[in-house]
């Protein structure tokens, strides 16, 4: 498998710059967790990082490369894919 070296933004591991896996389609995931083992045995903290673009090439906009941004919330986005057939309804109720 491929991998590249993507910089990581804010958190613990600002600044550093660590080999990822690509995906088939030749991009790093969407969110990168790395689990942080806690020194008294506890359950380990895990560190979240979202998927951002680098920068932007001048003449299309495409996205040059990427890089994760440090998310505090932890979340790391949605699950999966948003289909608009399993929306939430709207709250019918006054």
């Amino acid at each position: 498998m491929k991998s590249q070296d993507t910089p990581f933004e804010g958190g613990p591991m600002d600044g550093r710059v660590l080999p990822v896996l690509l995906g088939m389609t030749g991009h790093p995931p969407k969110t990168y967790r790395i689990p942080v083992p806690d020194p008294d045995g506890g359950p380990p903290t895990v560190l979240v990082y979202r998927r951002v673009p680098r920068g932007h090439g001048k003449r299309l906009g495409l996205a040059q490369g990427w890089k994760y941004a440090y998310d505090p919330t932890g979340k790391g986005g949605a699950s999966g894919p948003k289909w608009p057939w399993s929306k939430k309804p709207y709250d019918t109720e006054g």
